[in-house]
């Protein structure tokens, strides 16, 4: 737990004090729950990305991601999105994950560790970032 500096009780992640936590945490994240069902039920309103109508507040590729303000240290935060670079028939040749953001700044420097001498570069890349071709 965020600020807890009691020791953990093996096998779990939590002290005596977070157990009723930690007992949470795995149970909606186990691989036997429906989580996506779960959801369904407990917010029946809510909206999803294939329904059509769907009004989600997409973040933009570019800017920051707000630090999201956890609770419990349990998993990692999600990650942005996995950045891959394929050849023309569709094998991939390298991946990454981009936490928070999506920049241009990040896919150079992606592109620059994989290619990193300039024999090995391609001579063209297209970037398919939120539909636009670059």
């Amino acid at each position: 737990m965020r600020g807890c500096s009691n020791n953990k009780i093996n096998p779990t992640q939590a002290c005596h004090q977070h157990q009723r936590e930690w007992k949470k945490h795995m149970q909606l994240h186990s691989k036997t729950s429906l989580a996506g069902v779960k959801r369904m039920l407990q917010r029946p309103g809510e909206s999803h990305p294939w329904q059509t109508g769907n009004q989600r507040n997409i973040q933009p590729h570019d800017e920051e991601a707000p630090e999201p303000q956890l609770k419990h240290y349990f998993s990692p935060p999600r990650f942005y999105c996995v950045e891959t670079i394929c050849a023309p028939c569709g094998i991939v040749i390298a991946w990454s994950k981009f936490d928070k953001s999506e920049s241009p700044n990040k896919i150079l420097n992606f592109l620059n560790s994989v290619y990193p001498r300039e024999e090995s570069r391609r001579d063209y890349v297209c970037i398919d970032k939120a539909c636009l071709v670059l």
